[in-house]
């Protein structure tokens, strides 16, 4: 419905447009914003609450500082900061405002281009913030990370995304910037930070249930990155679908089960949507509702003592027969997307990790914040309010944000995109990415265990042992175990507590046998093969891993050691050649689909080749000259059809190497012309060593593979040793 106004604003008449351009005029949006009442009144005096949510952005500043941000972030700084100083504008043109006051927790710049980034705004004349708060014990005492048995400077899970994309993920378990990395290895690494936080979840319950009259459980918060790693974690946490090469969860609290709900799963789009908002479908709104309620055992009530219902509820229970109790009331655990702009006023979060980056102290204020509010004000015998607190992992919160700067500007070097140009679509280049190969099995398998190495537990490489504390950073904005506030040592003993070593033995044996009884070719009975896969289970537990302290043998009850069990052992396992092996097949990623040229989009200083034959604008290359020279030479060849430089592509084939799991990174991915779905994989080697040969063998037991199972074409292998030479490997290849 629109207003029709004269000249002078008066209302002449209401019509009924159906245009979805319509743009609101400013006097219209004062009157739908403030109402008949409000909207003609001048001289406004405004409070800004949360005001580090409303700020200008220079479009230079987003330019240059905002193309490494992932698509929520790029988003939220964008677009969502600006929304309500735009509102002030034309309140200040239309009616003018005379005073306007900021009211905020965490008063500093937060865009990543600006040089003041973490200051604090300078119109600030009164400051009671986090410090004071958690002083004054009107708030929880966030927990964090200060140092773990790694030694590390900055422990690990202190930030979590950090410290698995920069030091635990392969190039093709990276992805591209659209892919983004696969949910399966975040949750790998995230595994055990996770359940050493979840087992302290448990106690802290059990401690409640003991010794608070208070009913409601402690809660248990996951943030992520997207959709795709909150839904791998949800079903691990909640439904027990684990992923290959990953072990339960083994947190019954927080089981979907019987029709009780533990766990929820929340979408960006529902986290995001305020109290005004229409929340579009049942399901939806009743996450709306869930959210709204969680840590509530009851409604509120009237004078006659009824239950006040929120709009809507009432027929929403009905339509989804679901019960009138508030439905967050025994939500234990919530996996997030998003959950960062909304007002939540949940008093009953225990422990939070982040699986996402935080490119600001915003969003880690944001984030620590679902923690902060204590489940009540009473005092002790003394007047004083108990300590509360909120154990965090993975959001590199700090009280007092920090900077450190020596006054000199930086050199950068020039930045170069390099993606895929849409007009270039003809020479998109797909392939399939292999995680893994199946055999067949018919009767009875063998291995040989002089070839496998032993595989070692090793504390600095996954910290099983943390100390937090509050954190009040140093002078050079480092984590520091000195300060106010107790130390907690926290270890890996709570999970370790009630697991036997015959159980992992037995989970072992169990997802190997369902890996290879999944194998289409697989025809030996399961009660023939699990035996014999227990009895190699049992011997390499015993002989093949060695713990070295403080970590112990039932660690490899969690990822990745549990994973590198099953996979060296399925690398090793070989069915009897007495009965005839049949060809080996690929076992392809489950989530990601197939890998694309159009996936490619990142921003690179590295040196950079124009060419014409690659839905990618450019070639990046890793060598002074002589990836440069092959790539004229495959750009200009006859025979080319289309080609890509596997960088920032994600295209990697596996392989073991001294007992460790690898990725191979080729070169080139070449069409080839004339040839129905003929592809050739091209290497430019200067040398050829030992590691070259084991890479030699992964390329071709890849391609044999993946031609085996004929669903991607045929592939082929090729190693030049000079520039050159790639013209002879290309002029070659055939089917």
């Amino acid at each position: 419905i629109g207003e029709m106004e004269d000249e002078d604003g008066r209302i002449l008449g209401k019509i009924e447009v159906e245009r979805d351009d319509y743009i609101e005029s400013d006097r219209a949006l004062l009157r739908r914003a403030l109402g008949r009442d409000i909207e003609s009144k001048k001289n406004i005096l405004v409070f800004n609450d949360e005001a580090h949510h409303a700020y200008r952005i220079k479009q230079k500043e987003i330019e240059e500082s905002f193309f490494d941000l992932d698509e929520d972030n790029q988003q939220y700084f964008e677009r969502e900061a600006t929304i309500w100083i735009d509102g002030l504008d034309k309140l200040q043109k239309e009616r003018g405002i005379n005073f306007c006051v900021d009211l905020s927790a965490t008063p500093y710049y937060i865009t990543g281009g600006r040089a003041d980034v973490n200051k604090i705004f300078p119109w600030v004349v009164s400051d009671f913030g986090l410090t004071d708060a958690i002083e004054s014990g009107l708030v929880k005492i966030p927990q964090l990370a200060v140092r773990d048995s790694t030694g590390a400077e900055i422990p690990g899970y202190r930030n979590i995304w950090k410290w698995i994309l920069e030091e635990k993920l392969t190039g093709a378990e990276k992805g591209g910037r659209k892919t983004g990395p696969k949910p399966e290895a975040i949750l790998k690494w995230a595994n055990t930070p996770i359940m050493m936080l979840a087992s302290l979840w448990q106690e802290v319950k059990q401690n409640w249930e003991a010794h608070k009259d208070d009913p409601r459980p402690p809660v248990f918060i996951i943030v992520c990155k997207n959709t795709k790693i909150a839904k791998v974690i949800y079903e691990w946490l909640a439904l027990n679908k684990t992923p290959t090469g990953i072990g339960p969860a083994n947190i019954p609290e927080f089981l979907n089960k019987d029709g009780e709900e533990n766990t929820i799963r929340v979408d960006s789009k529902v986290a995001y949507e305020d109290d005004t908002s229409k929340t579009k479908g049942a399901d939806a709104a009743w996450m709306r509702h869930t959210l709204d309620t969680i840590g509530k055992r009851e409604w509120l009530v009237d004078s006659q003592g009824r239950p006040i219902y929120p709009d809507d509820f009432e027929d929403l229970a009905e339509k989804l027969n679901r019960g009138k109790y508030p439905p967050g009331r025994d939500i234990k655990c919530i996996v997030s997307v998003s959950m960062l702009t909304e007002g939540w006023d949940c008093n009953t979060v225990t422990h939070i990790i982040g699986l996402r980056p935080f490119m600001s102290q915003l969003l880690c204020e944001q984030v620590v914040g679902r923690g902060l509010w204590r489940t009540n004000y009473e005092v002790d015998g003394n007047g004083l309010l108990t300590e509360e607190i909120a154990q965090v992992f993975g959001v590199p919160f700090e009280i007092i944000p920090f900077k450190e700067s020596d006054g000199k500007k930086k050199k950068t070097k020039p930045r170069n995109h390099v993606w895929a140009l849409p007009e270039r679509l003809g020479f998109e280049i797909k392939f399939p990415r292999v995680e893994g190969y199946q055999q067949a099995i018919r009767n009875r398998v063998c291995i040989d265990w002089d070839a496998i190495a032993t595989l070692k537990i090793d504390p600095l490489n996954i910290p099983p042992e943390v100390q937090m504390k509050a954190n009040i950073p140093t002078n050079k904005g480092r984590p520091s175990i000195f300060g106010p506030g107790k130390t907690i040592d926290i270890s890996l003993n709570p999970f370790r507590k009630g697991r036997r070593l015959q159980e992992l033995q037995f989970l072992i044996a169990k997802d190997l046998t369902v890996a290879y009884k999944a194998q289409p070719k697989c025809e030996v009975p399961t009660q023939v093969l699990f035996p014999q896969l227990a009895k190699i289970a049992k011997r390499f537990l015993e002989e093949k891993v060695e713990p070295i302290p403080p970590t112990d043998i039932i660690d490899v009850f969690l990822s990745p050691y549990y994973g590198y069990v099953i996979e060296r052992l399925v690398q090793a396992i070989q069915p009897d050649v007495s009965q005839g092996e049949a060809p080996e097949v690929p076992r392809y990623e489950p989530s990601r689909g197939m890998g694309s040229t159009n996936d490619v989009d990142y921003w690179t200083s590295r040196d950079v080749r124009p060419v014409l034959k690659s839905h990618v604008n450019s070639v990046v290359a890793d060598t002074k000259q002589w990836e440069q020279a092959a790539a004229y030479h495959i750009d200009t060849h006859d025979r080319v059809e289309a080609f890509v430089k596997n960088s920032g592509l994600g295209f990697a084939i596996p392989y073991l190497h001294e007992g460790k799991p690898h990725e191979y990174i080729s070169d080139f991915i070449i069409r080839i012309k004339d040839e129905e779905d003929l592809y050739l994989i091209l290497e430019i080697k200067g040398y050829y060593d030992d590691l070259a040969k084991v890479k030699e063998q992964a390329a071709e037991r890849w391609v044999a593979a993946v031609n085996a199972d004929g669903k991607h074409g045929t592939w082929r292998y090729a190693l030049a040793m000079r520039p050159e030479d790639g013209i002879k490997c290309i002029d070659e290849v055939k089917k």
